[in-house]
């Protein structure tokens, strides 16, 4: 069986446009729910280790729930049943800026989340316990410790394991596609079905995927390198 590449398909009908429009929809999910995977899972961490058993077990819970259940489940479960849950007015106005982007970006950053937490707290307690006894002995209080001294190094140590949930979130996007959301992937596929052009859609997907993902890579371990340098220059 022949089979002769036809890029050119791919360039008429607005296809290229349909390309970029996926892209930038997933760039802008991807930085969305990592700032809210960031913010919350920042807070998690700091507030269990405060060491309340209750909060504890909450937090517990709500890592177990987010690790132990597949992402696509949690973008079906927030699109198809919290959608159905919200007062209606809220959910058009969701549905007005896009509900399928607005409930698969909170499912991801949500999961995320518990993932970012869990490796800041591992941060953490890598930190000798003699830096908040310290902190706390100049008067700052629980939460100034973490913010001026705990976290910054916190998230030095974390810059590693940060990079890869970084990596898995710019990629695990491509779930939305699952909802109707149009991104790099749904562009893919819609273009492959009008076309048929299969191998040369998501051959041009992949090499987006793979060209962003290599640059995320190279983002973090430039920062490693500078942070390690800041730190030994000290």
């Amino acid at each position: 069986m022949n089979y002769t590449l036809d890029f050119g398909a791919l360039l008429s009908n607005g296809y290229p446009t349909l390309i970029l429009g996926g892209l930038a929809t997933t760039l802008e999910m991807t930085l969305l729910a990592w700032l809210l995977a960031f913010a919350l899972g920042s807070l998690l961490a700091v507030l269990r280790m405060l060491n309340l058993r209750a909060l504890n077990w909450l937090i517990a819970l709500y890592v177990a729930f987010h690790r132990n259940v597949p992402m696509l489940v949690h973008i079906l479960l927030w699109y198809f049943g919290v959608a159905a849950i919200v007062p209606p007015a809220l959910n058009d106005a969701i549905n007005i800026i896009g509900g399928e982007f607005f409930y698969a970006t909170i499912a991801i950053g949500l999961v995320t989340a518990a993932y970012v937490s869990e490796d800041l707290r591992s941060a953490i307690r890598a930190i000798p316990r003699g830096q908040m006894e310290a902190a706390r002995s100049l008067g700052l209080s629980y939460l100034q410790a973490m913010r001026k001294v705990i976290l910054p190094q916190a998230f030095k140590i974390s810059i590693p394991p940060l990079t890869n949930q970084t990596l898995l979130l710019f990629k695990n996007t491509s779930l939305a596609m699952a909802i109707g959301l149009i991104e790099l992937t749904g562009a893919g596929r819609t273009i492959e079905s009008a076309t048929f052009k299969t191998f040369e859609a998501y051959l041009v997907v992949t090499v987006l995927y793979l060209a962003i993902s290599l640059l995320l890579m190279l983002a973090g371990a430039l920062l490693s390198k500078r942070v390690a340098y800041v730190t030994k220059t000290r």
